[in-house]
Parts: structure tokens; C-alpha cells; sequence
């Protein structure tokens, strides 16, 4: 029983956790311009790499995908 408990409680927590970092993928997606992506750039300076490694992330793969969505368009 204990187990299932245990195993109940994981899961729970991990769909929190995915919720959490799609939400914050969202909420960084808005920063798109030049002057927004600046701006939030040096709010994230004001932090230590370890604080703002997961939104570095997440903004890199947003940067990859926009390149990647500019260039299937060109060709």
C-alpha cells in the first residue's frame, strides 16, 4: 500500500512539475522583440546561472525554433 502511496504521490508531483515549466515556457514565449528579450536579459543578469538555468533553457530552445521556423520558410 505504502508503495502505491509513494507512487501516487511521485506522479503527482512530476505532472505538477511539467505544468509548472509549460506554464513558464508560455509566459516567456511573449518576450519576442528585440527590446523585451534585452530587457528580460538583464533582469536574468541580475541572478546567478544556477538560479536562471532552466529559463536559459527554455528561452534557447525558443531562439532554436524560431531560426529553425525562419529558415524552413526561406527555403
Amino acid at each position: 500500500m505504502k508503495f502505491i502511496r509513494n507512487a501516487r504521490t511521485a506522479l503527482s508531483h512530476r505532472l505538477a512539475e511539467r505544468r509548472a515549466h509549460r506554464r513558464l515556457s508560455d509566459e516567456l514565449a511573449a518576450f519576442r522583440t528585440a527590446a523585451e528579450r534585452s530587457e528580460l536579459d538583464m533582469v536574468l543578469g541580475r541572478h546567478s546561472a544556477d538560479e536562471t538555468a532552466e529559463i536559459d533553457a527554455i528561452l534557447s530552445r525558443q531562439d532554436a525554433a524560431r531560426r529553425y521556423g525562419a529558415a524552413v520558410h526561406i527555403v
